[in-house]
């Protein structure tokens, strides 16, 4: 059991050796180096663990490798190690949730996206897709990068993760714990400071429960919360994590669409995000632009979708 820190509010050093260097491209080291003020200026309300060694950081990396030789170190690094920044030593869990979205536990990352144990062990786990727009209304768009193990190279809404199993994220009320997720990875994503997007600007308005293979091996099965926020925020997006971005108006989405259904320029567009669009978003954004979004909110309804 690692030592735990004294006092109650820690920052983070510039100093400490997070992550082993060799695990970044050249344009993820300097996306973290202009990013870095941004998250030395974290202050953590409580304790935490003190940072993994560094021959813990090597036998966590090796064990990935042997999990699963096929991955390339930048995948392994997010799959298994991308809260080490966050000084956890234990493997990165999703919270495992049923068709009700009540807690039933926690599952590894790596397992929650591989479709043998997602069909075998029904493992369903929670997620958040967050739909952030500027003063003009235009929603921002990711395209995710050529890294990622799921769904590589689609475009899709602002940012989509998981909340993790961590007292911080497993707030039910008012979608709290999802929040500060939704937080957490547009900061690690995106590049988009904290302060930018505050934990309360957030408005949950529904969830949905779909599930979606990427190939043979991987995909996703995901009870997702639907966040929309409205701020003018600056954008440094992470490589390893983010290929391209875009902000678009209506007229502008309704044309990707259209060039995605007829195959042009290779466009794809992830599963989530379309069913989102095909269900709800057209009308939210709607309502966006009127001041009446607090109309439209159902957070009481999952909705299944296929």
């Amino acid at each position: 059991m690692s030592r735990l820190f004294n006092p109650t509010t820690v920052k983070l050093s510039s100093s400490l050796p997070i992550f082993p260097s060799s695990s970044f491209s050249s344009k993820s080291r300097l996306f973290f180096s202009s990013n870095f003020a941004a998250l030395s200026s974290f202050s953590i309300s409580k304790p935490l663990r003190s940072p993994p060694p560094p021959f813990i950081r090597r036998t966590m990396t090796d064990s990935a490798a042997a999990v699963d030789a096929g991955m390339d170190a930048v995948q392994r690094r997010l799959m298994f190690e991308d809260e080490y920044a966050l000084f956890s030593v234990t493997k990165i869990s999703c919270i495992l949730v049923d068709e009700n979205d009540h807690v039933v536990g926690h599952e590894s990352k790596y397992n929650c996206h591989l479709m043998e144990k997602i069909e075998s062990l029904n493992l369903l786990h929670r997620a958040f897709s967050v739909f952030l727009f500027n003063s003009k209304y235009e929603l921002l768009l990711q395209q995710r990068s050529a890294t990622k193990v799921t769904f590589p190279l689609v475009w899709t809404n602002t940012c989509c993760s998981h909340p993790l199993y961590r007292e911080s994220e497993l707030i039910d009320e008012d979608a709290l714990g999802v929040r500060n997720a939704a937080q957490r990875k547009l900061l690690d994503e995106l590049g988009i400071v904290a302060e930018d997007v505050p934990v309360d600007q957030f408005t949950p308005l529904g969830r949905i429960l779909y599930k979606a293979p990427s190939d043979g091996k991987w995909g996703e099965h995901e009870l997702d919360y639907l966040l929309f926020i409205v701020r003018d925020v600056k954008v440094n997006p992470n490589p390893d994590e983010v290929a391209d971005i875009k902000y678009v108006n209506r007229e502008q989405l309704k044309e990707l669409l259209r060039k995605a259904d007829a195959g042009e320029e290779g466009l794809k567009l992830s599963p989530w995000f379309r069913l989102v669009v095909d269900n709800f978003l057209f009308k939210w954004w709607d309502h966006l632009e009127k001041g009446t979004l607090k109309e439209v909110v159902d957070m009481k309804t999952i909705h299944k979708l296929t």
